[in-house]
């Protein structure tokens, strides 16, 4: 079954026609990689790029990152060659297919109904490889509740910035900056929480989309850290650069982490026989309850993700 929780605080994006990226994106500390047969690769390079990331896929070297490509649309020519040429060839090795300008469950439908026919073919596990969707327009942003329940192999949900600005005339060409004359608030902010909202109900991730930006690493923090706020689980990264400020806006700071895990500790131990069987105590100068567990759970899940380890730990009292 697909993994709806693998880390991807960052989501490096790699040509799938540049066998020179890809091996380097081996070595870096994305989270995951995805190789991109959309634009980030040329028409008449799509059919090659193909076979270079099969046999990139199936070379190995990836480590704990996940390993998706992105898929041509389906209002485009190259979809079905996209996906049965890199599932047959490699589905043993690849962990998501990402679907852009997904704008109707049905395409998500569609694109089950393909690997699905794929993995029998082929022998491969069923329902193992998953789904990002990645929302891009007005009617897919719409349609994002029943795009996100469209078919179990969904795991992502996903904001495309650059087409979505195009499709609603957003006076801008500065990727995921406000558009200017925009001076109060934030513009995408209805979106980050429509594709949130979405992905929260459904158990999904919400992943945000790339800062073009790629030498202003300062302005990706600002970026990211807004939807990061919000409780998105990670954004794109387009360069190296932008890898360790996703990986470390998307990661808790050490306190709030050790906090979580000692708020987890205390409320286990006081809601126990030894601990007095109690709802509500104090941790410090702080109540704890219920609510406080789950909101550190949040947090506590996101630490250990990013492979932390707690530099304060908290111990019962002495009887």
């Amino acid at each position: 079954m697909v993994d709806q929780q693998r880390p991807r605080r960052s989501c490096l994006a790699v040509p799938g026609s540049s066998q020179k990226m890809i091996d380097k994106a081996r070595t870096l500390p994305a989270d995951q990689v995805f190789l991109d047969l959309e634009d980030a690769c040329a028409p008449l390079a799509k059919p090659d790029a193909r076979k270079t990331i099969v046999a990139s896929l199936n070379e190995g070297g990836w480590g704990d990152k996940a390993r998706v490509v992105r898929v041509n649309d389906w209002t485009t020519e190259w979809t079905y060659r996209d996906v049965t040429e890199v599932v047959e060839g490699a589905g043993a090795n690849l962990d998501c297919i990402m679907l852009p300008k997904v704008q109707t469950p049905e395409q998500v439908v569609a694109l089950d109904f393909l690997i699905t026919q794929i993995e029998k073919t082929m022998g491969y596990e069923v329902g193992k490889i998953g789904i990002e969707a990645q929302i891009e327009n007005a009617l897919g942003l719409n349609n994002v509740n029943a795009i996100a329940t469209a078919s179990p192999r969904v795991e992502t949900i996903i904001f495309g910035p650059a087409d979505f600005m195009a499709s609603i005339n957003m006076k801008s060409l500065v990727v995921g900056e406000q558009p200017p004359g925009y001076d109060v608030g934030d513009a995408y902010h209805y979106i980050l929480m429509r594709i949130l909202m979405a992905a929260r109900a459904h158990d999904k991730q919400a992943i945000d989309g790339p800062y073009l930006q790629i030498r202003d690493v300062d302005g990706y923090k600002r970026v990211a850290g807004r939807s990061a706020a919000l409780g998105f689980d990670g954004k794109w990264v387009l360069h190296p650069g932008q890898i360790d400020a996703a990986n470390e806006v998307f990661s808790p700071k050490q306190d709030d982490y050790d906090h979580a895990e000692n708020i987890l500790d205390a409320y286990e131990f006081y809601t126990s026989e030894a601990g007095g069987r109690r709802g509500a105590v104090m941790l410090g100068d702080e109540m704890i309850d219920e609510a406080s567990r789950k909101m550190a759970l949040v947090i506590s899940g996101k630490g250990r993700a990013a492979g932390m380890s707690r530099a304060n730990v908290w111990t019962p009292p002495e009887a």
